[in-house]
């Protein structure tokens, strides 16, 4: 599953995780989280997140 990094304060969102606090289940995915949903550290909007690319071995 794709993890979204909050570019303000580094926050990293994972769907095998969730963030239960803000009512996100684990499981959800990025796309499925509302567009008012805000960064749980530094309170920014989904427009300050960037996708982290995946990264082999």
């Amino acid at each position: 599953m794709e993890k979204w990094a909050c570019t303000i304060c580094g926050y990293v969102y994972s769907p095998e995780i969730g963030h239960p606090k803000s009512g996100i289940k684990k499981g959800t995915k990025w796309e499925e989280i509302p567009e008012d949903w805000t960064c749980p550290l530094c309170a920014v909007g989904k427009d300050e997140f960037e996708k982290l690319e995946k990264t082999e071995k």
